[in-house]
Parts: structure tokens; sequence; C-alpha cells
């Protein structure tokens, strides 16, 4: 049974409307709030067939007020310059042997992993540990580099990563209710232009078929993407 905070929520929102980002926000900034601050996200279903290596959709993009969560970051990296400007820029977790012998026996107490080029070889073994997890390193998503420090940075200050899942959709936190609704909007328009962009040349059709967003505990607000190019 849906809470009287949801019902309540719901009663703000007309199901059959699809709302300009702007307004869409601000219809999020009205619904009674829960407890604790809440993620907003964005979630959308695509037309392409995931199943198709050419019609995969992924990458990264930096969110201009960040995602208001607190990123721990792991980099795997041989003693050196790469691991001492990893540790500079502020990363929790730094080592090789030791990250890759604790990681394969079940610790995933971090939110990314970054590796050097070098570090790959023998962390690519951690496949089937971190690969479910989401926590590959992956140089398409900026996370294998020489350059610790500025994908640690990256990562800290909000760059999120998103990637369309077998039933071809993709949800990505763009912040918290407790941001300002302007803040808001401007870190979900970046998300919506980045996965407008990273349409794979195959796709026929429309392309983004619908998009809300929603925060943790509220119904969701459909958002119209027509301005973003959608089609």
């Amino acid at each position: 049974m849906p809470s009287k905070r949801y019902k309540k929520a719901l009663e703000q929102v007309d199901a059959n409307k699809t709302y300009l980002l702007k307004d869409a926000v601000g219809v999020l900034a009205k619904f009674p709030k829960a407890k604790f601050n809440e993620t907003v996200d964005l979630a959308f279903r695509l037309g392409v067939d995931p199943k198709q290596s050419d019609q995969m959709v992924r990458g990264t993009v930096p969110l201009p007020h960040g995602s208001g969560k607190v990123v721990r970051v792991l980099v795997f990296a041989k003693s050196g310059p790469a691991a001492e400007a990893a540790k500079s820029a502020g990363a929790e977790f730094v080592g090789f042997d030791d990250m890759i012998e604790k990681c394969k026996a079940g610790w995933s107490d971090f939110d990314v992993a970054v590796a050097t080029p070098d570090a790959m070889v023998e962390v690519r073994k951690l496949g089937k540990v971190l690969g479910p997890r989401g926590l590959m390193p992956n140089p398409k998503t900026g996370t294998v580099t020489e350059d610790t420090a500025k994908a640690v940075r990256e990562v800290k200050a909000g760059r999120v990563e998103f990637k369309v899942d077998k039933a071809g959709n993709i949800h990505v936190p763009v912040g918290k209710v407790a941001f300002a609704a302007n803040h808001i909007e401007e870190n979900a328009r970046a998300v919506i232009e980045a996965v407008a962009k990273a349409r794979p040349h195959s796709a026929k059709g429309t392309y983004m078929c619908s998009c809300t967003i929603s925060a943790t505990m509220s119904p969701p607000v459909r958002v119209d993407v027509k301005e973003f190019s959608a089609h």
C-alpha cells in the first residue's frame, strides 16, 4: 500500500502530462519530503537493442553541482608517482597487490575503482568480482588512466556514469532533494544531453522513448525530451 506521503505526492502530478524539465523539477520540489535526504534520479527508456554490441549506450558526465554523495575511490596503482598523485587527490584506498587480494576476498567497500593501464593486466582478473557490481575500471569511463589524480578529482566532484541495462533502461542519480531546484535542473539537463549525444548510429526510430525524474520515495514525473532532439 502506498504511504500517505506518496499519495499526497501523487495528487501533485498529472500522470497524463509530460512536463518540461524545469516544470518537472518544480513538481518534484512540491512533494512531501521523507525523513532523509533522498536521491533524485533520472530514468530513461531507450529505443535501442542492448543485445547488439553496436547499440550499447554508456558514458560519463560531470554534474555541474555534484551528486551530493560522498564517493569512496579505490585506485589500483603500483607504488610510484601515480599512486602518490591518487593519494594527494583524496583517494581513500590506494594499492596494488594488497588491494587486488582484498577484492578477491570479496571486499567492495568503495564506490568507484580507478586503475593505471599497467595495473589493468592484473585488475582484469577481478572481472567476475567487480564486473557484476559495476566497479570494473574502464577506459571509456575515464577510470583507466595514467592521470589518477584527475580521475579521482572528477569522480569526487560528481562525475556520474550511465549504462543501458538489458531491458533498454538507464538510471542516473542527478543530486539530492535538498539541492536548489535550479541545481537539480542543471544537473539533469547535463545528463539528458549526454545520453542524447550517446545515441548509437545504428539506433532506428525514436531513441529516447521516455524519461522520468523522481526522488527515492516519490512517484515519477514524466519529462519532455523533445528539446534534446530525442528523435
